[in-house]
């Protein structure tokens, strides 16, 4: 840093400190500290900021905060560095009341940096009052017009629910002072929303307009196509990519490879990881997370160990989906070794979903009693989802006396939940205690929980065909039945036996009828009819699909010889040849 006899001044140190935050290294950044204390100038205004700023970025606030309140004086560029630090490492109340105090200061008023970045804490935390008292103050002191503080606006009204007021600061703005980020802001405002399709017309109509999209449009766009499950919709944004320049991007690499597997071609998302020259753990995850959901445990596995050996360390999601995948395998001792590696090999403390996945794990293999037992051992309190977990399994082996109770501390839980009054009141039917089974939907009533309608949809040339139970508002109605009663007959002649235990009808008569007006039945009958001989069927379902469903599925699989592909809420299932991707064990 220095030759000899010549010494570094505060201009120096207040120039190097940025590149020591930029590289987030905490020991050089220490290091240029002792130098500033060491020649005085730690009480420059400038070079405290700076090693705020430095401190924060590097994650460690307390430090941050150590020299900011040791400062003699402070300017916004102090507070700023604070308020932006609290930002970045998720102190986001922290944040809120240093800009309180920033407001009650006489020398100097919050700037646009302090304004955008007090917006992005609140709509971290939906603190939407204090975000509207924000706005006000930004009004009132002339700032609406800087693109920087409006869209901070933007985001933290679509952030706390209130889309309305998001769109309307966008549209007015005006078409030539819309930059890439306004768009961003909005396309990722229509996903908070779940306004999926918007977020994917905006990519285009920002083109239309000459805005050149970046990493992040992209992103959104394909996050947005792959919660619609809209394969061609996504197909032509990876074309966009490729001719934008983007075809290495990691960032848009991971995106494409959650879009294509969960639009059902998991196929062309491994083809997108291999493309990629170096996989960060983002890339890694994205593609185990596809295998897990489409039944591969194997591989994922595999990808797992793989991913280690070259050296990357795994995060959160990546352990979710490896614990998981071991949990619909059935490979408990596996499940076990990972979980218990978390903490101990790669310091990640496991938090709910990572308890829920060992439990889901210990139920799933018929080990009830030792999933109850993992749950009373928690160091934290268990929420929803391992309570949900372990009444899964009650419910798949009968276990009612478990069942009851574990559903009594969900409906306290999550009292909205129809699933959990839904799978008490089927372990009561499926036992013969209908007057139980009834008691409970009648709870339901009084509780004003109703039970999603199930339905069931599948594309056909570019266009969406959604299915009900019973449905008969098709213009080919008749020929779908017509067809519905083929697939009956003959999955009756391969061995099929209708699973009643999956009926909704309590008439005993009427049950097995019943099963045959399920929606994803409903949908392959058209699929049937209306897709080419030989290309996939792919249906999706917005409900867990059912056992005599999953049945029919590998039977029709193998009479039409082709793919059939279902992705309901919780994972796909691949059926070829008569089999199921999941091997009957989900």
């Amino acid at each position: 840093m220095r030759t000899a006899g010549v010494y570094p001044n505060h201009f120096t140190f207040s120039a190097v400190l940025p590149a020591c935050a930029s590289t987030s290294i905490l020991v050089h950044g220490q290091q240029m500290h002792c130098l500033i204390s060491k020649h005085g100038y730690e009480g420059y205004v400038f070079v405290g900021s700076a090693l705020v700023d430095m401190y924060a970025k590097c994650h460690d606030m307390g430090l941050a905060e150590k020299v900011f309140v040791a400062l003699p004086e402070r300017n916004i560029v102090s507070w700023n560095s604070m308020i932006v630090g609290c930002l970045l490492n998720s102190f986001h109340v922290k944040a809120l009341f240093l800009f309180r105090e920033v407001r009650r200061e006489d020398l100097f008023s919050p700037n646009q940096v302090s304004f955008a970045t007090v917006l992005s804490a609140s709509a971290n935390i939906g603190a939407l009052e204090f975000g509207k008292q924000v706005h006000g103050v930004v009004v009132k002191q002339g700032l609406l017009t800087l693109s920087y503080v409006k869209n901070s606006l933007m985001d933290m009204y679509f952030k706390c629910g209130l889309f309305d007021e998001g769109a309307l600061l966008f549209n007015s703005l005006g078409i030539e002072n819309r930059d890439v980020i306004a768009w961003n802001v909005m396309s990722m405002g229509c996903v908070y929303n779940e306004n999926f399709e918007e977020a994917c017309n905006y990519l285009w109509v920002m083109k239309r307009a000459g805005i050149s999209p970046d990493e992040a449009s992209y992103s959104t766009a394909l996050h947005a196509s792959a919660h619609l499950a809209a394969l061609d919709q996504g197909t032509l944004i990876h074309n966009q990519t490729i001719k934008s320049g983007f075809s290495t991007n990691t960032c848009i690499a991971s995106s494409l490879i959650t879009m294509y597997a969960k639009c059902g071609s998991l196929d062309d998302a491994c083809r997108v990881f291999e493309e990629i020259d170096n996989p960060n753990v983002v890339c890694w995850t994205a593609l185990i997370a596809a295998c897990q959901q489409h039944g591969n445990g194997n591989r994922v596995i595999k990808l797992f160990e793989k991913m280690l050996a070259d050296g990357l360390k795994p995060h959160y999601i990546t352990f979710v989906c490896v614990i998981s995948a071991c949990s619909h395998t059935g490979r408990v001792e596996e499940g076990h070794a990972y979980f218990n590696s978390m903490e101990k090999l790669h310091g990640i403390i496991p938090g709910h979903e990572h308890y829920a996945c060992m439990v889901d794990l210990l139920g799933r293999s018929g080990q009830l009693d030792e999933a109850r037992k993992f749950i009373a051992q928690m160091p934290i309190k268990p929420n929803a989802s391992v309570w949900g977990a372990l009444l899964g399994a009650c419910a798949k082996y009968g276990n009612l006396e478990m069942g009851s109770e574990v559903a009594g501390r969900l409906f306290e839980l999550e009292p909205d939940n129809p699933g959990n009054y839904i799978l008490l009141a089927n372990m009561y039917a499926h036992q013969g205690k209908l007057r139980e089974a009834d008691h409970v939907r009648r709870l339901m009533g009084i509780n004003r929980v109703r039970k999603e309608p199930g339905c069931s949809w599948i594309d056909v040339k570019n266009k969406s065909f959604v299915f009900t139970v019973h449905d008969k508002l098709h213009a080919r109605t008749d020929e779908i039945y017509e067809m519905l009663k083929k697939v009956k007959e003959l999955v009756t002649n391969k061995g099929y036996v209708p699973h009643t235990q999956f009926a909704v009808n309590s008439a005993e008569e009427l049950k097995e009828e019943s099963l045959w007006y399920h929606s994803e039945k409903i949908a392959l009958a058209f699929g049937l009819l209306a897709l080419p001989a030989g290309a996939p069927i792919r249906i999706k379902k917005n409900l867990r699909t059912c056992g005599d469903c999953h049945t029919v599925m590998k039977f029709a699989s193998e009479i039409w010889k082709r793919e059939i592909i279902v992705r309901d809420v919780n994972r796909f299932h691949h059926f070829r040849n008569g089999l199921c991707s999941c091997r009957d064990y989900w």
